[in-house]
């Protein structure tokens, strides 16, 4: 490298904070996505324009013309029939904003990342990827307007299956993004046991199932119907012919709002538990301020997401308690992240200056 390329060569710092921004964005769609459940505004707009629906309608005639594309839906005949104009901007601006912003998250992972190859500044392992998280999602994008357009001819909702996946989706790519920001900025850390790994990533593989489960409640509405606690129609446990009555007895466990909100409950136990035991470890292994203090804090944020769970149940899915509770699944999830990453990383000193090269480097 020439002394002049080595001066306008910003630190990496420059690639980290991109990636920080990113995820602080897809934090916030997902709620703006929660709210847009919450809200019943998914199916307000019944086109996919990925270009030209950047823009809302500008005039009366535009805004007629979009509402009248929902009447004729069967949200607007069945739930919403006699609904306003104004009404109907109402939930239109939730969904545009929703998917404004899913293009300005593409904008901005985009530009900087071609600028970044241009300029050489990402290490080979890097590029791959973030060329994976690329892909993820412009998935992403298909998958919302597949999600959408379960609800647009014969429900009145959308598929509580496509919901899930969707919400799943982008907490992989959430996921993704955590992970690689931990892979630039890792320290090494002492060896720990076996053990410890496994239970690390348990608690990341079972974290992701327990926000699918979380999912497929919103999806289905199952807050709204069950609403004590801790006993869930009546018992603790419900009979099992109340469990699995569909035929096929998997499709309780899909389609029951009974299922899948014990399914939700239970996993969240099993969550909380699994997390105290994984501390205790952490501490009778010695692992390592960190790992004590990572595994302790999941705990914490584990107890919170549960307390904001039973709250928002208590009180029949209020959208403050369900925003409330679907941000702290997300800090749960990045310290989940954080986490396993802290405890089964390669921990070679010089992993740092292999992932990321000075602007100007070939990568």
């Amino acid at each position: 490298m020439t002394g002049s390329s080595a001066q306008q060569a910003p630190h990496p710092g420059a690639v980290r904070w991109w990636l920080i921004v990113v995820a602080a964005l897809i934090a916030v769609m997902v709620l703006v996505g929660g709210a847009t459940r919450l809200t019943e505004s998914g199916l307000s707009i019944v086109e996919w324009k990925p270009v030209t629906g950047t823009l809302p309608p500008l005039n009366e005639a535009q805004w007629v013309q979009a509402f009248e594309g929902y009447k004729a839906i069967p949200q607007y005949r069945e739930l919403n029939a006699g609904m306003s104009l104004a009404e109907f901007k109402t939930i239109f601006w939730w969904e545009w904003s929703h998917r404004l912003l899913g293009r300005v998250i593409g904008a901005v992972y985009l530009l900087p990342f071609l600028y970044f190859l241009w300029r050489g500044a990402l290490g080979a392992e890097l590029k791959r990827r973030l060329w994976v998280i690329f892909a993820l999602g412009a998935l992403q994008g298909g998958v919302g307007w597949w999600m959408v357009a379960s609800g647009l001819t014969q429900r009145t909702e959308v598929s509580q299956y496509r919901l899930a996946t969707h919400l799943v989706l982008a907490l992989i790519i959430f996921a993704s993004i955590v992970w690689t920001l931990r892979r630039m900025t890792a320290r090494p850390h002492p060896v720990v046991p076996l053990w410890l790994k496994v239970s690390g990533v348990a608690l990341l593989a079972l974290t992701f199932v327990q926000l699918y489960f979380g999912a497929l409640v919103a999806g289905l509405r199952a807050g709204r119907v069950y609403n004590t606690w801790p006993e869930i129609d009546g018992a603790f446990i419900p009979s099992a012919a109340r469990l699995w009555f569909e035929e096929p007895w998997w499709r309780n466990l899909f389609d029951n709002t009974l299922t899948v909100q014990f399914e939700h409950r239970m996993t969240a136990y099993a969550l909380l538990i699994l997390a105290v035991l994984h501390a205790i470890d952490a501490m009778r292994s010695r692992a390592g301020a960190a790992v004590i203090g990572g595994a302790w804090s999941l705990v914490a944020a584990i107890t919170l997401q549960a307390a904001l769970g039973i709250l928002t149940l208590l009180h029949q899915v209020p959208i403050d308690l369900a925003l409330a509770h679907q941000a702290v699944a997300i800090v749960v999830l990045t310290l989940a992240v954080l986490q396993t990453e802290r405890l089964v990383a390669r921990r070679v000193g010089h992993d740092r200056q292999k992932l990321v090269l000075p602007l100007g480097q070939p990568g």
